[in-house]
């Protein structure tokens, strides 16, 4: 929306702006925000930032280093669709307080740092990036976790019939059209207002889960683009939810038997303007070029260690499972979608060839994973890694069907969260490439989500348990 701070600080005393919202991410890949008269707001702010206490809410900092930035970048302003006094929101980087450098946990800085080691590398000077967009639009979710209390009550109008529309088939969703699926007018709704604030929108659809669930694709976007871009859908898909009375969520299982919501990332490099995936002399499977298939590699070879920060929930591992579409081995092919890595079929031009990596979902740092993702492909490039002796396919077969000894052969992904966390910890020296990544952070980050995730989660009955044991 704007190009230069004159341009931004112009726009808010034309237009009569009430007030200027600064949009912080968090470390969890949510969103934090603060509030400043537009009477108050000044050029001093982008270069100083405002400061605000790191040790609450966005887990950046210890208590007794708590005390950091946020600065607002002029180029991430839109008009906020969403409070009743015209708002101008801007998205910020996180800095230290004292002294205004740039602060090494922060997610915007560290896919920032991926995409400028990529460019010293040489191999690439823009990597593009699109995430699917697949979530669920519910009634109402009510969850109560006590001691003596536990149950999670779920309405969706789409599975309960109302004696005049039928509701949607068990995992009968994929395309729906009114009046069976409810949900249409909100997607349209949603599309407007992304469109709005500057996100080009592909396509719109009911996907395949009955209660509610849709998909909103948007273009490819360079890297750090394209995750700031994520968090904006993500926040107008909740909030004009909300204003339906409907409650958006993106996460991977919600509801049990039913397809999960992952987020399917495209990506390919370009460098001087060429695409660089796509093999002019077309001798390569589904006319990936020799760069291509290496990042692939890449990608398949980290993908272990990866999903400890694509996927780093518990309930992400509750998607990954057979007879849902959803990857669960590590190997590629052409239009197979129960491969980690996708080739579209309809990508067939040089501008348009790319990949598609399946496993990440939303309960990851949208930053975060999409900057492993560019270096675990970078090292698959720089490694020159070859899939068929990796034995990555392409395998152009439904895996479920094969022998078990061809499915032995074929690296797994991992099955909780425990053991993506320990398949990080252990392979992870490509992440500390060009300091996008530190040591320490891999290891605090790790050490959180076994204990604070996965040990509470294990630790505490499930409701199921109980109709198994509850008469033992």
């Amino acid at each position: 929306m704007f190009t230069s701070v004159a341009d931004a600080l112009k726009y808010i005393k034309d237009h009569k702006i009430a007030l200027v919202d600064l949009k912080i991410v968090s470390l969890g890949g949510r969103w934090l925000h603060l509030t400043i008269p537009a009477r108050e707001f000044s050029e001093a702010h982008f270069d100083e930032g405002v400061g605000y206490d790191g040790s609450s809410g966005s887990g950046f900092s210890k208590v007794e280093s708590g005390d950091v930035s946020a600065v607002p970048r002029v180029e991430t302003g839109f008009l906020d669709p969403f409070w009743d006094q015209p708002t101008i929101s801007f998205l910020c980087d996180t800095i230290t307080a004292d002294t205004k450098e740039p602060f090494l946990s922060d997610p915007r800085t560290v896919a920032r740092r991926a995409v400028d080691y990529m460019r010293s590398t040489g191999i690439a000077d823009e990597a593009w990036m699109g995430p699917e967009f697949e979530f669920h639009l519910l009634d109402r979710v009510e969850v109560v976790n006590e001691p003596y209390y536990t149950t999670v009550d779920i309405s969706c109008s789409e599975t309960e019939s109302d004696g005049v529309t039928p509701p949607i088939p068990h995992k009968g969703g994929y395309l729906r059209v009114p009046p069976s699926e409810h949900y249409h007018d909100v997607r349209s709704e949603i599309v407007l207002i992304l469109e709005e604030v500057g996100i080009p929108v592909r396509y719109h659809h009911h996907e395949v889960g009955a209660p509610g669930q849709c998909e909103i694709e948007v273009k490819l976007a360079p890297l750090v683009r394209a995750a700031d871009q994520a968090m904006l859908t993500k926040y107008v898909i909740k909030n004009i939810a909300r204003r339906h009375g409907k409650l958006a969520t993106f996460m991977p299982k919600p509801i049990f038997g039913e397809a999960g919501n992952g987020m399917h990332v495209h990506q390919k490099l370009t460098k001087d303007g060429r695409p660089l995936f796509y093999d002019e002399r077309r001798r390569n499977y589904a006319d990936l070029s020799d760069l291509a298939l290496q990042y692939v590699a890449g990608l398949l070879r980290h993908g272990r260690g990866l999903t400890g920060l694509t996927n780093p929930s518990t309930n992400s591992f509750k998607r990954l499972v057979e007879g849902y579409e959803a990857p669960m081995n590590l190997f590629f092919s052409l239009a197979n979608r129960s491969a980690a890595i996708r080739v579209p079929k309809y990508a067939t031009s040089p501008e348009q060839k790319r990949i598609e990596y399946r496993p990440p979902d939303f309960t990851g740092n949208v930053y975060l994973t999409l900057a492993a993702m560019l270096l675990a492909g970078l090292d698959g490039i720089q490694t020159k890694l070859d899939l068929a002796a990796e034995n990555f396919g392409p395998f152009d077969v439904d895996i479920a069907k094969q022998s078990s000894d061809f499915r032995s052969k074929i690296a797994a992904l991992p099955t909780s969260l425990h053991d993506a966390a320990a398949a990080l910890r252990q392979d992870h020296d490509y992440l500390l490439k060009g300091d996008v990544f530190s040591a320490s952070f891999i290891q605090g980050w790790v050490e959180s989500k076994i204990e604070d995730e996965a040990r509470a989660v294990k630790i505490r009955p499930h409701p199921y348990e109980y109709q198994l044991y509850l008469d033992v």
